[in-house]
């Protein structure tokens, strides 16, 4: 609308990387990470809990349930009810989630370091389906990151007006 002034947004840009394929996929991937942990971290109790649509997607479980992706993904932990992975538990904090994720994150790094063929199955050990490669792991979880992101920047959004990444 003409006259009317909208706050400037403090948008992070995306990241600009070295040429190999491994340093685009990690560093947008590492991008997206840390920006829904950003918009995360900080947010108001109940509302970071309380569903802000019908489908009961909150702000603290989209968080939680990326952190379970990312230890299925990357470690090879079994996941029995992924619609449970998006509810965080009652006596967990906003920092709690937040600092599960970072480790979850972090530890996923760990594996990704030793992954040098982007062709080659990722190394983890699980009995019951065969790991997919690393570049197509690195796409889905930038996918996925994504996804949720944008989830994420709604329902803070609506919580408080906090925008930007």
């Amino acid at each position: 609308m003409p006259g009317t002034t909208r706050p400037r947004r403090g948008d992070t840009p995306p990241p600009r990387t070295g040429s190999s394929e491994t340093e685009v996929l990690r560093a947008f991937l590492d991008y997206l990470r840390t920006s829904i942990a950003t918009k995360v971290d900080g947010a108001p109790e109940p509302q970071v809990r309380t569903a802000a649509v019908p489908s009961g997607t909150n702000l603290l479980g989209l968080l939680h349930h990326l952190t379970s992706v990312e230890r299925a993904m990357f470690l090879g932990e079994h996941v029995t009810d992924w619609q449970a992975t998006f509810t965080a538990a009652p006596t967990d904090s906003v920092a709690d989630v937040v600092t599960r994720y970072r480790e979850a994150v972090e530890r996923a790094d760990e594996v990704l370091d030793g992954c040098t063929d982007l062709g080659a199955p990722l190394p983890r050990r699980r009995a019951d389906r065969p790991a997919p490669s690393v570049r197509w792991a690195l796409t889905h979880m930038i996918e996925e990151t994504g996804r949720h992101a944008g989830h994420a920047d709604i329902l803070r959004e609506l919580i408080d007006g906090a925008t930007g990444r």
